[in-house]
């Protein structure tokens, strides 16, 4: 992923629901869900929710599929996943171990993380 693609993909999240819709997609999995299921579970008037699949579509964040007049939107894993390996990428200094998720891991992160204190 390119610089320029990570941002326009930060900033198509970077709005409660949109970030909502596409957390649900991600839980609902590769199937996708009804425009209709998405907008009943979040409380979105459809044409609002219309301008967030929109923005959602042109960051490469989702996609849409007819199956007869239902509209079925799924969530790009592919590009999830650019974007996590885009802001990880060199991550720690060269310890990926740390940036791993997991118990205690945000610990040791924030410990690697101090400068050391210079005496004087």
């Amino acid at each position: 992923m390119k610089k320029h693609d990570a941002v326009a993909t930060l900033a198509a999240l970077a709005q409660d629901s949109r970030l909502d819709v596409f957390r649900l997609l991600v839980e609902a999995g590769p199937d996708g869900m009804l425009a209709g299921q998405v907008a009943a579970a979040l409380g979105l008037p459809p044409n609002t929710l219309t301008f967030h699949f929109d923005r959602l579509r042109e960051a490469g964040l989702v996609t849409v599929r007819r199956e007869g007049r239902s509209m079925i939107y799924a969530a790009r894993f592919e590009t999830m996943h650019a974007l996590v390996a885009y802001l990880t990428d060199h991550c720690c200094q060269g310890r990926p171990e740390l940036c791993k998720p997991g118990p205690g891991n945000a610990t040791r992160l924030s410990a690697a993380r101090k400068p050391e204190r210079v005496s004087g």
